[in-house]
């Protein structure tokens, strides 16, 4: 009996804790066979303690690789001239990528057979054979990191009284049959590896940032956090009916939370990019990927037709009473616009959807005074300002300023209060 490596034979003189890397590599490509107690030049040279080495093995194939593959291996003890070697055969899985439990689905952890040796598998190889075994529905599929946590879903369970327990992380698709973080796990774990950009402009187009930053971590902590920085900059402005005093939001708050719902929801996570969020003086634009799914289109969909690409993200939640039924976003948003003559636009094209809120507040604005509004926006969050205010949002010089604000005095759009030092000035 004579023994040789190959694409599909292995051979090892011992035992050691790297075995599980061939195992691996044979279960992930076309299958093969290792054999313990056999030099590479095929020499015999068997195993003193062959019975204990095949408990080794079996504990390796039980508690090292991920997903099950014991049904897929078999191992035999076989004696040549009084010597015990050990025969491993393992067959192709259905279930690929297979990987070592403790390095996760990442090239370290996945392995495929290369000739006669087993390499690391690129990130594109497992995406490929995760593809290949769980099919195309995102949400589903493995996702290849696999060191994830919940602290914001479990906070935010709690909330609604909700327990976040192992059968539950099934029922919702958090975890798969076999115990694997699906992409849906990902999505709802503090590892998320998408995100939401924020940016604010000065004035109706992105020649001068004001502000911008990144919101990552969970979906539900993206929502938060993006809810909460719209909400800072969404202005007020007061209008009054004899004693009667009445606050209007630049942006309706029903509108902001389902642009920003469909935002999340409803965009195409197999794409790496960010949901953009950018804030004009004019409008608020929500940019997501995706798209409409196929098959439904922009007017079915302004009907109230609904069609989830993440119909598990949806039903979570919808559980988690932040969205109350399918198809009714954008009738809640063209709703809180009534009784304004600007009204919001939806935009689909190939790869992306748009919102866009226009400002309630700038059509008061005679558009010859357009060019002060970066700084009236100062008064939504402040009584008061002062010249070097004026300066830090414009980005001009001290004369500069002091023209600009005396300007706007004569416009009648603010009134200056104190001299020298103690210059202020407040919106009339």
């Amino acid at each position: 009996m004579k023994l040789f490596e190959s694409e599909t034979v292995e051979l090892k003189e011992t035992y050691t804790s790297e075995l599980k890397k061939q195992i691996v590599a044979f279960a992930n490509t076309n299958g093969g066979t290792i054999y313990i107690g056999v030099r590479d030049s095929g020499e015999i040279v068997g195993l003193h303690n062959a019975d204990f080495v095949m408990q080794q093995i079996s504990s390796t194939i039980r508690d090292g690789i991920r997903p099950d593959l014991a049904m897929f291996t078999n191992l035999e003890l076989l004696n040549k001239d009084e010597k015990f070697f050990i025969k491993i055969t393992v067959n192709q899985g259905t279930k690929k990528p297979y990987y070592l439990s403790d390095k996760g689905l990442k090239p370290t952890g996945v392995y495929v057979r290369n000739g006669t040796s087993s390499a690391p598998a690129s990130e594109d190889a497992i995406r490929m054979m995760i593809k290949m075994t769980d099919g195309d529905s995102f949400e589903t599929n493995r996702s290849m990191n696999q060191d994830l946590t919940f602290n914001q879903l479990n906070n935010e369970m709690q909330k609604r009284g909700l327990e976040l327990s192992e059968v539950q992380m099934r029922n919702l698709g958090i975890l798969s049959a076999d115990n694997i973080y699906t992409n849906m796990g990902l999505l709802v774990s503090d590892q998320c590896k998408h995100s939401i950009k924020f940016a604010i402009f000065q004035g109706n187009d992105k020649l001068v940032f004001r502000d911008r930053t990144e919101f990552t971590g969970s979906v539900f902590t993206q929502l938060n956090d993006a809810y909460k920085a719209i909400d800072f900059y969404n202005g007020t402005k007061a209008t009054f009916q004899d004693l009667l005093r009445t606050d209007h939001r630049d942006y309706p708050e029903d509108a902001v939370r389902e642009a920003l719902l469909n935002a999340i929801v409803h965009r195409e996570y197999a794409f790496s990019g960010s949901t953009f969020i950018n804030l004009y003086s004019d409008r608020l634009e929500f940019i997501s990927l995706g798209g409409l799914v196929p098959g439904l289109s922009l007017e079915a969909a302004m009907l109230g037709a609904s069609q989830p690409r993440n119909e598990k993200l949806a039903n979570l939640f919808y559980r988690m009473k932040l969205i109350e039924a399918y198809g009714t976003g954008f009738g809640k948003i063209i709703s809180s616009y009534k009784g304004f003559s600007m009204q919001p636009k939806f935009e689909n094209v190939e790869g992306a959807f748009q919102v866009v809120l226009p400002n309630t507040n700038v059509h008061e604005l005679h558009s010859d005074n357009e060019k002060y509004l970066p700084v009236l926006r100062l008064f939504d969050h402040q009584k008061e300002i002062t010249r070097s205010d004026v300066e830090d949002i414009l980005g001009i010089g001290a004369t500069y300023a002091i023209n600009i604000l005396k300007e706007m005095q004569e416009n009648n759009l603010i009134k200056k209060i104190g001299s020298g030092r103690k210059t202020r000035y407040v919106a009339k």
